[in-house]
């Protein structure tokens, strides 16, 4: 599903949004995942903690026109490489959730689909595309990887 550059910077704010009710000048921690549910049928994305509080929400339009049957499988690759290119750009870094934390693709359950991005400073997420050689989709500095 290709979604337009305007939909793009729309579920970039949200999350800039969500994530940063976490960026405070203190040394207060929160202890929670970010959740993203996409909704099909209305096109809403919401994005909200553990404790089921609402952080943001809005409309993407090509969801609500998306007829196929493989809505969460179209959506979680976009989802990644805006939160990739956001972590590529330091947006999470003043973000005072305790890490590890993620950004997880839920369901209309709120049942887990993906792990769509582990924030961490000692671990590197492995997914199946970088083992099946493919590039990854986020690049981290303390793991310099190649493509020899």
């Amino acid at each position: 599903m290709k979604l337009s550059q305007q939909s793009l910077s729309t579920i970039e704010s949200a999350i800039q949004k969500a994530a940063g009710k976490y960026v405070c000048g203190c040394d207060q921690t929160a202890v929670t995942d970010i959740h993203l549910q996409p909704d099909q049928t209305s096109g809403q994305l919401t994005i909200y903690n553990d404790d089921d509080e609402e952080l943001a929400n809005v409309i993407i339009e090509e969801w609500a026109t998306y007829d196929g049957d493989d809505f969460m499988e179209n959506v979680e690759p976009n989802l990644k490489s805006i939160l990739c290119r956001m972590k590529d750009a330091g947006d999470f870094d003043k973000v005072t959730i305790l890490k590890p934390y993620s950004f997880v693709l839920v369901d209309e359950d709120k049942e887990t689909v993906a792990e769509l991005l582990l924030i961490d400073d000692d671990t590197l997420l492995v997914d199946d595309e970088l083992l099946k050689g493919r590039a990854p989709y986020c690049t981290n500095p303390s793991f310099p990887i190649s493509a020899d």
